[in-house]
């Protein structure tokens, strides 16, 4: 569905996309260089964990009294290891490893001292570990101030390592909460933190924070779940396939211009929308572009298409507004005021550009390079190019929309070192970043030679997912106009039949070709007639 997003423009990707504008020169992906060190199953290479199996990855995930993974880990491999394992899958590993965790506190706990963890043992309460000479002689022997003493040092790092448990659980649920959709998940999720609070029978801290982890999770999903909800009820059937008008709408129709005539206000009033609707995206839904088939496990990882809606919706949107603009300017009668309309358009997309709304800015330039809008020579003519010639040199597909890089750059630099929540937005051409992501999946491998998961790879689709993430919680500084809003998002347009014809009427067949079009067209017309 990505392929036809953005009419008249050529999209070329040859390579992975970095500081450079054509991705040359970039660092090969998964390939074991020098100065790779390993660590069991898992391979560092200058201090970043490259590449390692399945088994160990998930192990590195999960706490231990004196290790926390680290927050970009915890994140990226939340986020790359469904393309493995489905969330609930994992979940119950992590269950398990911490099972094993804590078997392990306790095993080091029985020989009473610090000097490693022995074999596993049978999980057991703090009053059976001191009271069973039979199972652990070496406590139960020790006089009664120092298995005080030993009690007390088990039940600190007990709680230590349940409060860390608890940390992590809370990461997981705030940055993928859909995962727990899944009522397995749940049922996982339970019986974990189930285990966590046995040990927290003093002060029940461990407890109000699985409380609080619990409720703000359950939030989140009703939110989510309410708002697509709402999004079905509104979605129109015609936009399930791109918009469809057979008929076009009323000539007398009021027309953009006599809703906004201000190219700023309108811009702003686009980058309100486009905020809102691509903040109902999350990372997992990105991840739906690299989770597919892999040949190695033969896993399918989570393709539902459920989950791929919002992308399609926001996809869908800037087809909408294409298609919009397209109408706007074919439907206008005389050609003084398809004219002004043109100007208009290209001073919207430039203020777009102002702002860091790429993706409006390169809908409106896809907009007015339909077929039946370029067509229109004598109107063409009439209008002042040098800011459009501007625009279109902004998002020249050539080396791999090199141009268009460069600002995305400088407006990213902007956004972080704003002082104003104005200066912050970036909102990036999303039909361009979306195959960004996907040939940097399809470019590189899932799994090297050695079996291990190429999580270098990994380490790059997270970054940019997560940079994407950071502008989509932009809060738009603009005011809201209702009215505007309204007709941008409801107001009728034209099939792509009915902009020909309507692009005919205004300025007739030059060739054969169109001449045979149009014949075509008055054909239809007569028929349905």
């Amino acid at each position: 569905m990505w392929e036809e997003t953005m009419p008249q423009t050529s999209v070329v990707f040859s390579s992975i996309l970095g500081p450079s504008c054509s991705g040359q020169g970039q660092p090969s992906m998964g390939e074991r260089g020098g100065g790779a060190s390993g660590s069991g199953d898992l391979i560092f290479q200058d201090g970043r964990l490259i590449s390692g199996s399945l088994e160990a990855l998930m192990e590195h995930l999960v706490p231990t009294v004196d290790y926390y993974p680290d927050r970009t880990y915890i994140f990226t491999f939340l986020l790359s290891s469904r393309v493995f394992i489905p969330p609930h899958d994992l979940l119950a590993r992590v269950g398990q490893i911490c099972l094993e965790q804590r078997q392990q506190l306790e095993a080091v706990s029985e020989k009473g001292d610090s000097r490693g963890p022995g074999p596993p043992t049978v999980t057991r309460s703090w009053e059976e570990v001191t009271s069973s000479r039979h199972h652990f002689p070496a406590l139960a022997n020790l006089p009664v101030t120092e298995r005080g003493q030993a009690r007390d040092s088990f039940n600190a790092k007990l709680k230590s390592f349940s409060a860390k448990i608890v940390q992590l659980l809370k990461e997981w649920t705030e940055a993928f909460p859909y995962d727990f959709q899944d009522e397995k998940a749940m049922v996982e999720l339970k019986a974990i933190t189930h285990r966590v609070t046995q040990c927290d029978e003093e002060n029940g801290t461990v407890k109000k924070a699985i409380a609080q982890m619990t409720q703000s999770l359950l939030l989140s999903l009703a939110a989510r779940s309410q708002l697509q909800e709402l999004r079905e009820k509104l979605r129109s059937p015609a936009m399930d396939k791109g918009p469809i008008l057979k008929a076009k709408p009323p000539a007398a129709q009021k027309d953009i211009l006599g809703v906004c005539c201000d190219p700023l206000v309108l811009a702003q009033q686009l980058t309100h929308i486009e905020l809102e609707r691509v903040s109902s995206i999350h990372p997992e839904d990105l991840m739906q572009i690299v989770s597919h088939m892999d040949s190695r496990d033969k896993h399918r990882c989570r393709g539902d298409l459920t989950k791929t809606y919002s992308l399609e919706a926001y996809d869908n949107w800037f087809n909408c507004l294409s298609m919009l603009v397209a109408t706007e300017v074919c439907r206008v009668v005389k050609k003084k005021h398809r004219t002004r309309m043109l100007e208009f358009f290209i001073d919207v997309a430039r203020e777009c550009f102002n702002i860091g709304n790429f993706n409006s800015m390169m809908a409106i330039i896809s907009g007015m390079n339909l077929s039946p809008v370029a067509r229109l020579k004598k109107t063409w003519s009439k209008v002042k190019t040098a800011k459009f010639d501007v625009l279109e040199h902004h998002m020249d597909p050539s080396s791999n929309f090199c141009n268009y890089r460069t600002a995305l750059q400088g407006a990213t630099q902007r956004s972080q070192m704003a002082n104003s929540s104005r200066e912050k937005i970036v909102i990036p051409v999303f039909n361009l970043f979306v195959k960004d992501i996907y040939f940097l999946h399809k470019i590189h491998t899932n799994h090297l030679p050695n079996g291990h998961i190429n999580f270098k790879k990994f380490w790059e689709i997270s970054r940019q997912i997560h940079e994407f993430m950071t502008w989509t919680q932009v809060e738009c500084p603009f005011e809201k106009d209702k009215k505007i809003q309204s007709y941008l998002l409801t107001a009728p347009i034209y099939s792509e039949e009915a902009l020909f014809i309507a692009s005919f009427e205004s300025e007739g067949p030059e060739n054969h070709m169109e001449k045979d079009s149009w014949k075509t067209l008055r054909t239809t017309l007569l028929n349905r007639a």
